[in-house]
């Protein structure tokens, strides 16, 4: 009972705080009370792998907001003053990555002031230690001097928590709060954030948003799960699963997209007074329903709490809290520019997979109905279940036959290729007019450069001016071309999600690949006798980019990553699959090349004179896009992550490896995938009495790891026949003294048989003896691609 009465004062106090709104406007408008400063010495703070050290200085708390302070300043601005904070990462893969950015595998950092901003029970915490030295006291008159210099300091950063501040302390009574964001200034390396948040996957972070090039990112430093949660005694995190989606959205003339969303949510615990949803910062959220009842909405913007997401959080206060186990019917009312114009009726969606409100992926039922222009077309996945006109307006709804996980859609004035190909039928659309950036630019002569001054051309697409490239002149050959590719997948992998595939084009030189949708740059829809590009652009769009995002039926549609740390896994195994269609319609040669340049890419070198592969490990997800090297991200999740699975099919052999691609589809379809999941099952698959066997090596090595290292192979041939002995010696450089990979020799006999022998690399030369009876007519180091080197 008396759990009971303390939910429901606990609850009340979170409701008699005010809206959502007025919680949101006392954060961003929280002041310091001077009343609550003190002089301090060797107070603690812990949040599990975190510590901070208040050692000597000047500690003032921020005015209640919901009846509780949810901020502090610590000022070290006193002789010998001085705070700590300790940070030692769990891995080794994060350890190395916060040295690149601070020169240091932990962070030590000592610094000058603090603002720290918190829901839990932090004021009480250091409260409680005051009494541990009798230096500790109450200073209300250094209070109003760091009240008039911090104050607004710690408004600008409490704002841009202002939603995530305002979701603990309207839900403190459904699920205890915790939150500790601590923004530190360092003359070392300035400043920087320290973030536990036990609602992330991930609870432990540190990094610094960096200004680079006229851009704005936040380059994380580290990222992990806490002790508590890798010891298994975290308290469980509320899950908000939004599902049986339901909308009926309008396209207006001016390309404006509204929409209504509804969608059922089961209450996650009880006295929920806060839900939150993700959305594109392009879409506005003007009206809630729970039950039909209306519900608040707090929708703001802020860089640093939602730094790394594609979606930005907004909250939904329910009329009344929320009970345990219970199903509700949200409606959401959304509108926003999400659809841009690029000329010629050509449109392009900024939002493709994030237009309407969402709590993370997850697989569920959607019902899409759209209204728009009859002079368009609007493509969705699913089958068409009504397509009709309503004067100037055509209403088309789509449901697609499974279960998806997101649902993206197109615009477009449309041209059709449709192919059916045994099961599936793929619909290739394609844009009647040339996109403006595809337009012939009428040739005029450069002017003549310097003497002795060479002027670098600058790669463009390269268009005849008498005879302007044709939008539809391969829309037959890339639905063909598409159908065979999703043919080919098929037959290794089992069949996709969906047995119906939309194909169509999206201004730039990207696509994306959504179960049911794909997205292909025009690019890929120009005849290549048109465009002059190099070689390796050209394959690029004419046959690598549409194979790829088809793979994505697969992998991202039948299959997700567990966390943004598994997101190369089905990067690279789309990229990786495409690879193996076009080695089957062009030969070996043709993937090699394409690793070729991969490698390449990796071995390119930043400002700093490091090669884009030390960035970090392909792991790190988009956490690799960062201010040290942008380039490193793309670089590492298709071309290493590619290497990756070329390596692991070299290890383990084609029939072998190609077995082992398909039971991941078996076992993981419609479930999230890890990086451990994948190795588990690459390692039942390799060859009885194997090294490594369980791929431990392997996986620390090349997914966990950095590093390319030069391989050198100089070999002997002693004695005669019958006794011939080769003496192979391996020697491996441009790594560190840890690094080891196992590198095959390959060996020709004078019968035409070969011999291959897998060597470890080392610090130190390396050699095997093999005996034979005839002097051997070939030793080659690796001829297969299975390692990656210099």
């Amino acid at each position: 009972m008396r759990a009971i009465v303390t939910l429901l004062l606990a609850a009340h106090t979170a409701w008699a705080a005010g809206t959502a709104a007025n919680l949101a406007r006392a954060i961003r408008e929280i002041g310091l009370d001077r009343n609550e400063c003190y002089r301090v010495r060797d107070l603690t703070l812990v949040r599990d792998d975190i510590r901070i050290y208040l050692t000597d200085g000047y500690l003032i708390f921020s005015k209640p907001v919901a009846g509780r302070p949810i901020g502090a300043i610590f000022s070290a601005d006193v002789e010998n003053g001085d705070g700590e904070v300790l940070l030692l990462p769990p891995t080794l893969a994060e350890r190395r990555t916060l040295a690149s950015y601070t020169g240091s595998p932990n962070l030590d950092e000592h610094f000058q002031a603090a603002v720290l901003l918190f829901t839990g029970d932090l004021y009480q915490e250091l409260l409680r230690q005051l009494p541990n030295n009798p230096s500790n006291r109450k200073a209300p008159e250094i209070g109003a001097l760091l009240e008039e210099h911090w104050s607004q300091v710690l408004r600008n950063v409490s704002g841009g928590y202002a939603t995530r501040l305002t979701l603990d302390l309207l839900n403190q009574a459904a699920h205890k709060p915790d939150l500790l964001s601590a923004i530190i200034q360092s003359q070392k390396i300035g400043t920087f954030d320290v973030i536990y948040d036990p609602e992330s996957a991930d609870q432990i972070a540190a990094g610094q948003l960096v200004n680079r090039n006229n851009r704005t990112y936040f380059d994380v430093w580290t990222h992990f799960p806490s002790r508590a949660a890798r010891n298994g005694s975290a308290p469980p995190r509320l899950s908000w699963n939004l599902n049986d989606y339901r909308i009926q959205a309008t396209v207006s003339p001016d390309l404006k997209l509204s929409a209504v969303t509804r969608v059922k949510l089961k209450a996650p615990a009880d006295a929920v007074t806060a839900v939150p949803v993700g959305i594109t910062s392009d879409m506005d959220v003007s009206e809630v329903t729970v039950d039909g009842k209306p519900a608040e909405v707090l929708q703001e913007h802020a860089l640093r709490s939602s730094a790394g997401r594609e979606n930005e959080l907004f909250l939904v206060a329910p009329p009344e809290p929320l009970k345990a186990g219970q199903e509700y019917e949200l409606e959401f009312h959304h509108a926003g520019q999400v659809i841009v114009q690029t000329g010629n009726r050509i449109f392009y969606v900024t939002a493709r997979g994030n237009w309407y409100p969402s709590s993370g992926f997850f697989w569920t039922n959607f019902d899409l109905t759209f209204r728009y222009p009859r002079d368009l077309e609007l493509v969705t996945p699913g089958d068409v279940v009504e397509d009709r006109t309503e004067g100037e307006w055509r209403i088309t709804r789509r449901i697609p036959s499974v279960p998806i996980g997101i649902a993206g859609f197109n615009l477009g004035d449309y041209a059709h290729a449709r192919v059916t190909r045994g099961e599936y039928v793929v619909d290739v659309c394609a844009n009647r007019s040339l996109e403006p950036a595809l337009q012939p630019v009428p040739r005029t002569p450069p002017p003549l450069p310097p003497v002795g001054r060479r002027v670098p051309r600058t790669p463009t697409l390269d268009l005849p001016e008498a005879r302007p490239a044709d939008p539809l002149a391969r829309l037959r050959t890339l639905a063909s071309d598409v159908a065979s590719t999703l043919d080919f997948m098929g037959s290794k992998f089992g069949p996709p999600p969906m047995s119906h595939l939309t194909v169509s084009p999206i201004p730039g030189q990207f696509g994306q690949g959504f179960p049911g949708l794909i997205y292909l740059s025009t690019r890929s829809y120009l005849n290549p006798a048109e465009v002059r590009l190099p070689p390796s652009d050209a394959l690029f769009f004419d046959e690598l980019l549409q194979a790829h995002e088809t793979a994505h039926q697969w992998w991202g549609g039948l299959i997700y990553g567990a966390t943004y740390r598994d997101d190369w896994l089905l990067e690279a195994l789309a990229n990786y699959s495409a690879l193996l269609y076009l080695e089957m319609h062009k030969g070996p040669r043709e993937i090699e090349l394409l690793l070729d340049g991969y490698r390449t890419a990796l071995l390119a070198k930043s400002e700093s004179g490091k090669i884009v592969d030390s960035a970090g490990p392909v792991v790190l997800g988009t956490r690799l896009e960062s201010s040290l090297e942008p380039r490193a991200w793309l670089a590492i999740t298709y071309g290493k992550g590619s290497w990756i699975l070329q390596m692991l099919r070299r290890r383990i052999g084609d029939e072998r490896f190609f077995a082992m691609l398909k039971e991941v589809v078996r076992r993981y379809s419609r479930r999230q995938i890890s990086t451990e999941d994948f190795q588990s099952v690459a390692a039942q698959f390799l060859p009885p009495k194997a090294e490594d066997p369980k791929l431990e090596a392997f996986f620390e090595q090349w997914v966990y790891g950095t590093g390319i290292p030069a391989l050198k192979l100089t070999y002997a041939v002693k004695g005669k026949a019958p006794a011939v002995r080769v003496v192979a010696t391996l020697t491996q450089s441009e790594v560190g003294e840890d690094f080891s990979v196992l590198t095959p020799i390959e060996i020709q006999t004078g019968r035409g048989q070969t011999i291959t022998r897998w060597v470890y690399s080392s610090n130190e030369p390396v050699s095997v003896t093999v005996n034979l009876k005839q002097p051997p007519l070939k030793v080659t180091l690796d001829p297969h691609y299975a390692v990656l080197r210099r």
